[in-house]
């Protein structure tokens, strides 16, 4: 009962907050699709980048390991536009895992982690000169707090206008493999909720801050309105057996594009 209530408690205030933004109708549905029984096995690789843009000059190794700049990654868009990939959302991946919805040839899912402001400065103009779409993971309290290293909410409406999907990374990028109940049930819903106040569109899907989860973390996430979730483990097989520990493709700062071309294969 005491669960239940914080739920309610927390979706009434976000709904309440004062925001200055006019939310819009959504434009998906309220309810995830019901699996047609069918356990599948897909080759689909969900890269995963981080910061995106020039490394600063007192950068130490994990920012520059985190990093891929400008030109490797234009040219890595490139790669896959001349290759003949075509990017998907999370959204077409989930119902060809559940229903058997049709892919393009060469599908490819392109996830960025924790909205910095390079993905709407460097990567949102790169994706749209190619006609691509983005799956953006954002830490709604950064874009609450105006953190100027992080998109802010106007920014943020602008991509989910532009059919960029912006889903949660939590509200403060909390390792939830160390929470109880209540605050994962916090961080989750809560900014499942920003989100879609912000842009006007329900967000399902989530990614693990730091790729971090336990049995207890997947009971709890079991019991949101999350449909998949990505983490930080290798691999390009999605199944329809482990929507909540789909597996990623991590693009770093010393990946070639020789390295970019025998990641994507299976």
């Amino acid at each position: 009962m005491k669960r239940r209530f914080f739920r309610i408690f927390l979706f009434l205030l976000l709904s309440l907050s004062g925001n200055t933004i006019e939310a819009q109708d959504a434009d998906r549905a309220i309810t995830p699709l019901t699996w047609d029984g069918t356990l599948r096995r897909i080759h689909v690789p969900i890269l995963m980048y981080h910061y995106v843009g020039e490394i600063p000059a007192n950068a130490d190794d994990m920012r520059i390991n985190l990093t891929v700049e400008t030109a490797a990654f234009r040219a890595q868009m490139q790669y896959l536009r001349d290759n003949r990939y075509t990017t998907i959302s999370l959204y077409d991946l989930y119902a060809a895992l559940m229903r058997g919805a049709s892919l393009p040839p060469n599908p490819v899912v392109l996830t960025f982690d924790d909205g910095y402001l390079g993905h709407y400065t460097t990567v949102f103009p790169i994706l749209q000169e190619r006609g691509f779409t983005g799956t953006f993971f954002i830490i709604t309290a950064r874009a609450d707090a105006n953190n100027p290293e992080h998109l802010n909410w106007q920014q943020i409406r602008e991509m989910s206008d532009a059919n960029m999907d912006m889903e949660s990374h939590t509200k403060d990028h909390v390792e939830l493999d160390a929470q109880d109940y209540d605050s994962i049930v916090y961080q989750v819903l809560g900014s499942l909720e920003s989100l879609r106040y912000y842009t006007g569109r329900e967000a399902y899907f989530f990614g693990f801050p730091v790729g971090r989860y336990n049995e207890n973390t997947l009971n709890v996430m079991q019991t949101l309105p999350v449909w998949a979730a990505v983490t930080t483990q290798p691999g390009t097989l999605q199944t329809t057996d482990r929507l909540l520990e789909m597996p990623r493709v991590r693009i770093s700062h010393d990946t070639s594009i020789a390295a970019f071309a025998r990641l994507l294969s299976p």
